[in-house]
């Protein structure tokens, strides 16, 4: 029989940060197994590839990827630009995902269902810290897989589990159905090219306030000047779109700085129509589009748009994990140890510092959340910020504890964060006030560029990019 310590260590998702895991744990030698749900290596970006990040490519590449790289012949893209998720796709995660030293090693069409330590359920103690993992996956075919592992690093994402529009975090009535007739589309939809004609001359309305929301809101607004009829709606839960709006041109991150200036004027233009202190209460077919009702201000509204666009943020798939002893925040569903760190009921991301391996661990060995994962449902995570996650884990499941515990990592000033509620919560009494909002103004950017994506370091929301995968 195999002992444990000579399976692979099995790593879910073969997005940026699953990759750099890839890159990691074979430089210190480790054999690894990735299991990708997609048919290519970051699916979950190719999805948002008609979006720009905030971060230039020097946030984007991981340092022990870089290193399997340069024996490829690639060439490295200019550090200074901003890769569409398009970009980032095609100069950076395929070319990765086709090294020599990750590409037997990645099966595509694995979609991940369950994680277990092999013959004992949660509850089983007795011999379990011996146990291997088990992997369980589905294939694109429909087969039914699974892969013993030494070690499990779910790098699998947040991005296909959005948030409901309905209040308190559940789905409001109307709206499992809405979501079947295809009424409720995800937060990135590309409105300029591919989506054009769902949105043209008609009403859409957008619930949200991360960047996500914005850069949809901002492309629906060109649409608008190109296409007679077309109307914006814009809900947000709160009283203030000011932390949206954000630094302007205090932001290190220019494009992130201009992605709110451009918001912020086109809301106080006209534009786009802003509810706040939404609460939607139901929604139901109207001809051919929706009928949403709902509170502004305690005040019933009811409007009939065509799409619903739900840019509400993500949340973690637990349910795969269900077999496996985590340790868990009550809050934000991350890792519990990393909890305080992320929480935005507390912190914004820039008081998010460098963590590794000792903050991610969890009651059953050797087995962590990583990446956007590991946020839960905090939307600070930043792609850099994984892939230092990473090195760390790696250099403790080799044995190089010295390493697992030195963490660094250099990112760029974040203007207003975008989880500063506390913030957000003085703004909108202020607004109720009367007072005005913030932020500077910088030039604008040309009409045919795309809009800059909120992530961090990599994926939508946070202070570099908010890296969705």
């Amino acid at each position: 029989m195999v002992r444990r310590d000579e399976l692979p260590v099995v790593v879910i998702g073969a997005g940026p940060v699953g990759l750099a895991a890839g890159a990691h744990l074979r430089e210190r030698g480790l054999e690894v197994v990735i299991l990708e749900a997609g048919q290519a290596a970051g699916a979950a970006v190719t999805d948002w590839g008609h979006v720009r990040l905030f971060s230039p490519w020097r946030y984007n590449i991981d340092a022990a990827a870089r290193r399997l790289l340069d024996g490829t012949g690639w060439v490295e893209p200019d550090l200074e630009e901003n890769p569409t998720g398009a970009e980032l796709v095609r100069d950076y995660v395929a070319p990765l995902a086709a090294t020599a030293e990750l590409a037997p090693r990645i099966r595509y069409g694995h979609r991940v269902i369950a994680v277990t330590r092999e013959g004992a359920d949660r509850t089983r103690s007795l011999g379990r810290e011996r146990r291997p993992y088990l992997v369980r996956a589905v294939t694109a075919a429909g087969e039914t897989v699974d892969v013993r592992a030494r070690h499990v690093l779910d790098a699998s994402g947040t991005y296909g589990q959005r948030n409901p529009v309905g209040d308190g975090g559940i789905l409001a009535p109307g709206e499992a159905d809405a979501r079947a007739r295809g009424a409720v589309v995800g937060p990135l939809p590309d409105v300029l090219a591919a989506d054009r004609e769902r949105f043209a001359g008609r009403t859409t309305l957008v619930v949200g306030m991360g960047h996500s929301a914005a850069n949809t809101l901002l492309s629906l607004v060109e649409l608008a000047e190109q296409a007679e009829g077309t109307r914006i709606l814009w809900a947000i839960r709160g009283g203030s779109a000011r932390r949206l709006f954000g630094g302007g041109a205090d932001d290190e991150l220019p494009a992130r700085g201009l992605l709110g200036t451009k918001l912020k004027e086109a809301t106080e233009s006209g534009r786009l129509t802003l509810m706040k202190w939404v609460t939607i209460t139901q929604m139901a077919p109207e001809g051919e589009g929706t009928r949403v009702r709902g509170l502004a201000r305690e005040e019933a509204f009811e409007v009939t748009v065509h799409s619903i666009v739900d840019a509400t943020g993500f949340r973690p798939d637990l349910d795969m994990l269900r077999e496996v002893r985590l340790d868990l925040d009550a809050v934000v569903e991350s890792p519990s140890g990393l909890a305080e760190l992320i929480d935005p009921n507390q912190h914004s991301c820039g008081t998010v510092p460098p963590h590794g391996e000792p903050l991610l661990r969890h009651p059953d060995d050797g087995f962590y959340l990583v990446g956007m994962k590991s946020y839960g449902r905090a939307p600070t995570f930043l792609l850099a910020t994984g892939y230092e996650q990473v090195r760390s884990v790696a250099a403790a499941l080799a044995g190089d504890s010295e390493a697992a515990g030195r963490v660094s990592l250099s990112l760029p000033a974040t203007g207003v964060c975008s989880t500063d509620l506390a913030e957000e919560a003085g703004q909108a009494e202020a607004d109720a006030a009367g007072s005005g909002g913030c932020c500077g103004g910088t030039p604008e950017a040309p009409r045919s560029e795309p809009q800059p994506v909120g992530f961090a370091s990599g994926v939508p929301h946070g202070r570099s990019l908010d890296l969705l995968t």
